[in-house]
């Protein structure tokens, strides 16, 4: 990622960092909307404990689950303050897990060089350039390895090119805005040797009615 994307997504979120956790689908404070994520994820995950990479980890929810089910995660993200948060919640539930400051789009070698499972939520949109991102996370994967993209379209919200939430030229983020499934299946298929989206449109996933495009891409390789 160019440097001056990255610092601007990192201020971003660094400012983001405090409040994060207060919705719902962020800190899964409500437990209704955790019991929802803890069975979505079961269900994506192998049954086995694997080592997953968690990109975009943000606070560290979703590590945070994944560890209580046994799994192995490593978490990265490029805004330091999330990270502290992140490591602050494994560590005070008890797990050792590693959670790092790093560019989501091209992992760090330290974060590990093979995985299982690659996990991002709602992250594809903040990259300059995503499908060389998943390319570079296929790489990244075992045989028989698999991708669990959760994303969408938040139409509402912003349009292609509309970039202002962070310090960028205009249109430098393809998929501002979020991704449609189709067009995330389309650029999964030359990489992936079968993917499959699933609608995500139960309410206490996000601690309320959505009314725009939600889903998850899992793609195995």
């Amino acid at each position: 990622m160019p440097e001056t994307h990255a610092a601007s997504i990192s201020s971003f979120w660094d400012a983001a960092a405090d409040s994060f956790d207060e919705e719902a689908d962020h800190g899964l404070r409500d437990p209704h909307v955790r019991a929802a994520w803890v069975e979505r994820l079961r269900s994506w995950m192998p049954h086995s404990p694997v080592d997953v990479l968690d990109l975009g980890c943000g606070t560290g929810s979703l590590s945070l689950l994944l560890a209580e089910q046994g799994h192995r995660p490593v978490g990265v993200d490029l805004s330091p303050l999330m990270v502290e948060q992140a490591q602050r919640k494994l560590t005070t539930a008890g797990f050792d897990v590693a959670m790092m400051v790093g560019d989501a789009s091209n992992p760090p070698a330290e974060a590990g060089v093979s995985f299982d499972v690659i996990l991002c939520r709602h992250l594809l949109w903040t990259l300059p350039d995503p499908e060389e991102a998943l390319r570079r996370w296929v790489g990244l994967l075992r045989p028989g390895g698999r991708l669990v993209l959760i994303e969408g379209r938040w139409a509402t919200h912003a349009e292609p090119g509309d970039d202002q939430s962070y310090d960028v030229e205009p249109g430098s983020l393809p998929w501002m805005g979020g991704v449609r499934a189709e067009r995330l299946l389309q650029a999964l298929r030359p990489l992936a040797a079968d993917s499959r989206a699933e609608p995500l449109t139960d309410p206490n996933l996000w601690g309320r009615s959505i009314q725009d495009e939600r889903y998850a891409v899992i793609a195995s390789v």
